[in-house]
């Protein structure tokens, strides 16, 4: 078996890029095996720009075009963004790859068509489970002309280089930060920030992972501290500078896996 480090570096293409391979991602499984759908849409360089986890330019912030749009049932309002997912196509011998998974970051909404019953067209209805795919992911698992294909899905840590991301946004006494490249679970549940001048004070999710807070933060360095859903949490102290500018965007620690 290969030495942990090697099996990282083996894995981080496949997540980076959604690149196919053999179902071998077990031992960094944060769930079991689920049943769902997937379907793709056709996807252009503007489609990895915006989302409404508030991620922005996909590129950018390490993702690409190995990302989803999940389902009501699954986006959890936001609580889901940023989460890795293994991803696997089955039952269809014709379409299906075999032996092929990919790993996909949630970064959008796959919204509801309350026009269509959810068994008969309305594929991200609740309470369905929906991946939408980029085609760019989708054919990793796949042939383009199955449409609508069965496939299991299980949550894995995500396995990101560098550390978390703290963009910051606002003006005066609102402050907004969105927190990206998350190690781990992936996801951000809850959000403490803390200037020289304030104790620990909660933020709230603003929508996906921009979170805010209505008070002055300016002039002062700021920490920090991160709980995602697998109960770890990550306190990154004075990440930001005190002469901190909005629209920048600054590095923290990152989650242990």
């Amino acid at each position: 078996m290969a030495p942990p480090l090697l099996l990282a570096l083996l894995l981080l293409p496949a997540l980076a890029a959604g690149h196919q391979h053999p179902s071998s991602y077990g031992s960094s499984a944060l769930s079991e095996w689920r049943n769902a759908k997937a379907s793709y849409y056709a996807a252009d360089p503007e489609d990895a720009i915006g989302g409404a986890c508030g991620f922005g330019d996909l590129g950018k912030h390490g993702y690409g075009m190995a990302t989803v749009g999940l389902s009501t049932a699954l986006f959890e309002r936001g609580a889901a963004c940023g989460g890795c997912y293994e991803v696997k196509c089955v039952e269809d011998l014709k379409y299906c790859l075999p032996g092929t998974s990919i790993i996909v970051t949630a970064t959008n909404f796959c919204a509801p068509n309350y026009g269509l019953p959810a068994d008969a067209g309305g594929h991200c209805n609740p309470p369905n489970h929906h991946f939408l795919l980029p085609i760019q992911a989708f054919e990793k698992i796949a042939l383009w002309k199955a449409g609508v294909m069965p496939i299991q899905y299980r949550r894995v840590k995500c396995l990101r280089e560098g550390g978390v991301r703290f963009s910051v946004n606002g003006r005066h006494f609102f402050f907004t930060v969105l927190i990206s490249n998350v190690g781990g679970a992936g996801d951000v549940k809850l959000v403490k920030i803390k200037g020289i001048e304030t104790g620990w004070l909660s933020m709230g999710r603003n929508w996906g992972q921009v979170w805010h807070i209505n008070c002055d933060m300016r002039g002062q360095p700021l920490s920090f501290e991160l709980s995602s859903s697998d109960g770890k949490t990550l306190t990154s102290f004075n990440v930001v500078p005190k002469d901190w500018e909005y629209g920048k965007t600054y590095t923290g620690k990152q989650f242990l896996l």
